[in-house]
């Protein structure tokens, strides 16, 4: 197991399709796409649609063939986990799909103002501990940065297992009396169906492998739409 994740470790720091901003880069505001990811990496104006802490990349893939019209880039730490996502959009050739390894906190040096049109948190850990609630990637601290990136109307969609999440965001988003566009604690028995062949429906049916695992344990999947 170590020397397979340490193989694909170093496949990732080969792909072309993942950007791996230094440490300096990101502490300075240096790094080199911040604000030119259309003009420099998709060479083309389409919308830009971030997966953050996105894992194998699955949701970030299957978004892209949802919109082919729309640019999608994956964001995670962890460079064994990219290599599925990232060996996929390679040898598929999907040129509308891109990842970066690094901490979301940078994100803000990642990206220029309004550059971002939405973005999808899926089955992020959601951080119960209370000396962790900075971490929670749909808190306030979080928030006040995805605004700066975001293009105005940009929404923000959470999908996870986690009740405690679902109803942290819910409460920040109350407090803030932010915009929701779409709200289900159960979308598979209460949303989807109702959505007949919306484009949101099949997004929704997007399942990672810890969705699956999720699901096979009778947990209900919960979604949140909002404007920051």
């Amino acid at each position: 197991m170590a020397k397979r994740k340490l193989k694909r470790f170093a496949d990732v720091e080969t792909f072309d399709n993942v950007a791996k901003p230094t440490m300096e880069e990101a502490m300075s505001d240096s790094f080199a796409l911040k604000g030119k990811w259309n003009s420099d990496y998709f060479k083309n104006e389409n919308p830009i649609v971030l997966e953050l802490a996105c894992g194998k990349g699955e949701y970030t893939i299957g978004l892209a063939k949802n919109y082919p019209n729309k640019n999608f880039i994956g964001i995670d730490i962890k460079g064994a986990r990219l290599w599925a996502g990232a060996k996929y959009a390679t040898e598929n050739k999907m040129s509308n799909v891109g990842f970066i390894r690094t901490r979301i906190d940078f994100i803000t040096c990642l990206f220029g103002p309004q550059e971002v049109s939405e973005i999808w948190i899926t089955f992020a850990d959601p951080q119960p501990q209370k000396n962790r609630a900075r971490k929670r990637l749909t808190g306030n601290r979080f928030l006040d940065r995805y605004r700066i990136i975001m293009k105005s109307g940009g929404k923000v969609n959470l999908k996870s297992d986690s009740d405690f999440l679902y109803e942290f965001t819910k409460e920040v988003v109350a407090e803030g009396n932010l915009k929701v566009e779409v709200d289900s604690a159960n979308i598979y028995e209460e949303l989807v169906p109702t959505l007949g062949d919306a484009a949101l429906a099949k997004d929704l049916m997007i399942r990672t492998y810890y969705e699956q695992r999720w699901l096979s344990e009778g947990k209900k999947i919960k979604f949140i739409s909002f404007v920051p």
